[in-house]
């Protein structure tokens, strides 16, 4: 394993990172007056296997290639949940290692769906951390998108590399500065967040878990009822302020410090990603206003839409219960996602782009065959490579949610359960459809194979699929 010892260093330190984060909750308990050896035990753990990794693989080269950059993505992600388990499992609330691993995985992926039925009950460490390991996952996630990805050739996102020098042997150095530059970021804007939530109602603790998720857009809550709980359409308001701001790419932010003052208004995946929300209002809101059944809440279709979209999964009202259509268009929000680049997951707006531009191209070509049509985006050429590879994704996008689908069904959970738990899943949005796992449920009641799907269903959704699915093929691994 001596070629693969700079993985191993990163995941020590990663892990030692993670076992520090984990002595934070300590002091919630302190306050709350909740102490137990849960979060000091599992720092230990995880802090000791994170120092025996680092010094075991002190000698590495400082280098990663194709292969090792893959592997260390899957790794990280696999390594951070299951330590991440541990205070779950060593908690009062007892937890079973498929529910502590379902939560740690659904926090870290910023999914947000839970196993916890009664959240108003759960010790105030336990809230703390969910909201910590979604967090992480937050900044992790964009800081992967932008170093490691384009560099991956992961499902077109080459799109972004930084440089056209970018190669896997300089993804380290780079990504160091790149990395300390979105976390100033990503932690003012948490700052912001938290302030505004205090300053709107919230006591100290809501507001600053509630941040934490937001900004991740992961929607993990302290509350059953999610920010409806709170009943206050300012905080709403805040919510939807932030969650938009972490749905962007954040590589958009770095640009505006760099001194391009019109980024925001100029960036094509913005444009497309407001457009989608305003239409997506305008739909949901006349349908309602036609239908005798439903009463028309602008506040509660402005933020469920924008919820779902982005996948951060915060509710504040029953939306499987305003009929077929609604279901349909959510579900539909489920899939497309945010900005590459950003906290949230889906299929992303960029890819939605390409394949609206090439099935045009198609079109002109049927209607003129003679003609010659270059598909551009942002006024930039894309070759056929790349379109492959967006085609690609998508189609593995859907095969995959097809089989979670049928693995759901097969598990004993009935249609609804089944189609909106794998689309919640690998789109890591957190609630699903239906009387189960609906706006105000929860997962707990699944059965423990459920889970395990829905787990690798989050995964498989946060990493792009192909990010672990290359791991398998043994063709990947030859020289």
């Amino acid at each position: 394993m001596s070629n693969y010892k700079t993985v191993f260093f990163t995941l020590g330190i990663l892990q030692i990172i993670l076992g520090i984060f984990m002595l934070v909750p300590l002091i919630a308990q302190f306050i709350y007056n909740e102490v137990d050896s849960s979060f000091f035990g599992s720092s230990i753990v995880t802090i000791v296997f994170g120092i025996l990794f680092f010094l075991s693989n002190l000698d590495h080269n400082k280098k990663l290639n194709l292969q090792q950059a893959f592997l260390l993505t899957s790794l990280s992600w696999v390594s951070i949940a299951i330590f991440g388990s541990l205070p779950f499992i060593f908690s009062s609330v007892e937890f079973s290692f498929t529910n502590a691993f379902f939560e740690s995985m659904s926090g870290i992926t910023t999914t947000g769906s839970t196993i916890i039925s009664n959240l108003e009950n759960i010790p105030k460490g336990i809230l703390l951390w969910r909201a910590i390991l979604q967090w992480l996952g937050g900044i992790g996630i964009i800081v992967m998108a932008i170093t490691l990805m384009p560099i991956m050739n992961v499902g077109g996102m080459q799109l972004f590399k930084i440089s056209n020098n970018d190669t896997s042997e300089k993804i380290l150095p780079k990504s160091k500065e790149i990395a300390l530059r979105l976390i100033y970021i990503y932690s003012g804007l948490t700052a912001i967040c938290a302030i505004s939530y205090k300053i709107l109602g919230m006591n100290i603790f809501d507001s600053l878990t509630h941040s934490m998720t937001t900004i991740a857009t992961g929607g993990f809550s302290n509350y059953n009822q999610s920010i409806g709980f709170f009943n206050n359409i300012y905080i709403e308001i805040s919510a939807m302020i932030f969650i938009i701001l972490g749905s962007l790419p954040f590589i958009v932010y770095i640009k505006f410090l760099n001194g391009n003052k019109k980024i925001f208004f100029s960036d094509i995946q913005i444009k497309t990603f407001i457009k989608i929300i305003i239409l997506s209002i305008i739909i949901l809101s006349i349908y309602i206003a036609v239908s005798k059944n439903i009463e028309l809440n602008l506040r509660t279709v402005f933020f469920n839409v924008i919820s779902i979209l982005t996948g951060t999964g915060y509710v504040n009202a029953q939306f499987d219960e305003w009929g077929g259509f609604p279901i349909v268009i959510f579900l539909g929000l489920m899939f497309i996602g945010g900005c590459a680049g950003s906290t949230t997951c889906g299929v992303k707006i960029f890819r939605i782009q390409i394949l609206y531009s090439f099935v045009s191209n198609q079109i002109k070509r049927i209607i003129y065959p003679k003609g010659i049509f270059v598909l551009k985006y942002d006024q930039n050429p894309v070759d056929d490579k790349f379109i492959a590879s967006i085609i690609s994704f998508i189609f593995m996008y859907l095969i995959i949610f097809f089989i979670i689908t049928a693995l759901l069904s097969l598990s004993g959970l009935d249609f609804v359960t089944s189609i909106s738990g794998a689309a919640t899943s690998i789109s890591n949005v957190g609630p699903g459809l239906g009387s189960i796992i609906g706006p105000n449920g929860n997962f707990s009641s699944l059965p423990e194979v459920s889970k395990w799907i829905l787990t690798l269903g989050m995964i498989l959704g946060r990493l792009e699929l192909f990010a672990i699915l290359v791991l398998f093929i043994p063709s990947f691994w030859r020289n």
